[in-house]
């Protein structure tokens, strides 16, 4: 995460569990792999060391919009989950639902942040829920001060692979916009 400046872009220490993620298509995340947008459509599979009396949230997070060398939009968050009970992510507060990379055309490749953060109990979340058919809201998010707003502390589980355009990106703009 240092290699690749998700220290400090994103957060200020790397975590000391990588998380495991995987996703339909067959791939798996693995430390700054680069996947396709197309591989990463649906909802991946996330686990981690969870300890199934405490509250998680987890976040999906992409420093680099609209591209790494004009991050004017850091961070556009594609995942936003609180108050997951142990690893069980579905029955968890849906803040942001899942939205899979749509780096633009022509900026490269983009890193692609998952989070894993352990609550200090129960959270009564005040942010606007975010469907998966709008980008509204997504831009300017910052996981840290989101962190500090709601004393979550540093992650402690993470994992991010890089993306870059390829032809599900258009289909995926046509959702967003409604």
């Amino acid at each position: 995460m240092e290699e690749l400046q998700i220290v400090p872009d994103v957060i200020d220490q790397t975590p000391k569990e990588l998380c495991k993620v995987s996703y339909p298509s067959g791939v798996n995340v693995d430390l700054g792999n680069v996947l396709t947008p197309t591989q990463v459509k649906d909802i991946p599979n996330v686990a981690w060391t969870a300890d199934d009396s405490e509250l998680y949230t987890i976040c999906l997070t992409d420093p680099d919009a609209p591209s790494r060398t004009d991050p004017k939009f850091r961070e556009w968050h594609h995942w936003l989950v609180g108050n997951i009970p142990g690893g069980n992510i579905s029955e968890g507060e849906t803040l942001s639902q899942y939205v899979g990379s749509g780096p633009p055309e022509g900026t490269g490749l983009h890193r692609y942040v998952f989070l894993i953060y352990q609550q200090n109990g129960k959270l009564n979340f005040d942010e606007p829920r975010l469907t998966n058919n709008s980008g509204d809201n997504r831009g300017g998010f910052s996981i840290k001060k989101f962190a500090e707003k709601y004393q979550l502390g540093q992650p402690i589980a993470g994992n991010f692979y890089q993306a870059e355009w390829d032809d599900y990106v258009p289909i995926l703009y046509k959702q967003l916009a409604g």
